[in-house]
């Protein structure tokens, strides 16, 4: 089976802002950047979306585009959820929470948020209970960075302290045989 990780393209966030779960507006114009994502996506597919905002108006668009098999937001899509940290610049958080993180971003959990290892257990859920099953037809998931490099880590068994290694650029599209 084909899967298609489609990442969403630029935010109204300012560089340096940690934004992870925060509902926030895509940048405009968009239109051509969706044009793009759109000549790599099959004729048709079936779409899961995070249902956050930025993730939601690029599937809309694609599914307006395509034969949509069907549509479905999942919550398990959602970026990481940076807890205490959303919507602060980078450069403010405090260096006695931000350096444990930083050197331990698998396991340490964000103060009111969650680790990777628990939004890797949440893309694993997603995998086997919507994507284990024989589906017919090629998939696309419209998601965040982080979700997309949990993705890759478990396609590839990459270890998640290495998840960085995959680039995922705003409005990317990476395609893996499942």
């Amino acid at each position: 089976m084909e899967i298609y990780l489609v990442r969403h393209t630029e935010t109204i966030c300012e560089k340096g802002i940690c934004y992870g779960q925060s509902d926030v507006d895509l940048a405009e114009p968009f239109e051509s950047a969706f044009e793009n994502i759109l000549s790599q996506l099959p004729a048709e597919a079936i779409i899961f979306s995070s249902p956050l905002k930025r993730c939601v108006i690029l599937a809309k668009y694609i599914q307006n585009n395509i034969k949509t098999i069907s549509y479905e937001e999942d919550n398990r899509l959602m970026e990481m959820n940076f807890g205490d940290w959303e919507m602060k610049n980078w450069n403010t958080i405090p260096q006695e929470q931000l350096n444990p993180w930083m050197e331990d971003f698998v396991n340490i959990k964000v103060s009111n948020g969650e680790s990777f290892v628990e939004l890797h257990k949440r893309t694993g859920d997603f995998l086997s209970e919507k994507i284990a099953t024989k589906i017919n037809y090629p998939v696309i998931i419209i998601a965040h960075a982080g979700i997309i490099r949990s993705f890759l880590c478990h396609h590839t068994s990459l270890p998640l302290k290495d998840a960085f290694q995959n680039k995922v650029d705003f409005g990317g599209v990476v395609k893996i045989d499942f």
